[in-house]
């Protein structure tokens, strides 16, 4: 399994050059690729060079929005299974719902802590290392299972049939 901590690539995506200074100083720290880009019109053409194991997404940004730069990423087979988590300061149980309708995995509140951060974003590259182990191994059994079937269907006798 991959370590998730040195080889995972996070983009952040915040117009906020605070918040991005201080998650990039947590992620970078922790041994993580870190990329940045200020709105969800740069990410989604920052995504098009390499995709990132995980996106943490503001909500709140100039131009596109988060959950519209979201939308966009869901509908986008090569980046659909890449795991969001929405940062923002808005607090309401709808925004958070809204969070999770249009395909985020997680939320977190701003002001955020270290630990938090860090804590979810372990997480869900867990979650989404685990899902690609499955799918792997999932692949080797079906291949299995079709070898064994053209192997006993080649040891099976022919029978004649009349008509």
């Amino acid at each position: 399994m991959v370590d998730i901590n040195q080889r995972s690539a996070i983009l952040i995506v915040d117009d906020s050059p605070l918040n991005v200074k201080g998650l990039f100083k947590i992620l970078q720290h922790s041994g993580f690729i870190v990329s940045v880009t200020n709105s969800g019109e740069k990410a989604l053409l920052k995504i098009k060079n390499r995709l990132p194991d995980l996106i943490l997404l503001d909500v709140v940004m100039v131009g596109m929005n988060g959950f519209e730069t979201c939308r966009h990423l869901k509908a986008n087979p090569a980046t659909q299974d890449i795991p969001v988590i929405f940062i923002s300061a808005l607090d309401e149980a709808t925004n958070k719902a809204e969070c999770f309708a249009v395909g985020g995995v997680d939320y977190i509140t701003k002001p955020f802590a270290a630990e938090e951060v860090l804590a979810r974003v372990r997480h869900q590259l867990a979650l989404r290392a685990a899902k690609i182990e499955i799918e792997r191994l999932n692949q080797e059994l079906e291949a299995r299972v079709r070898q064994r079937t053209l192997a006993s269907r080649g040891s099976q006798p022919t029978v004649a049939t009349r008509n």
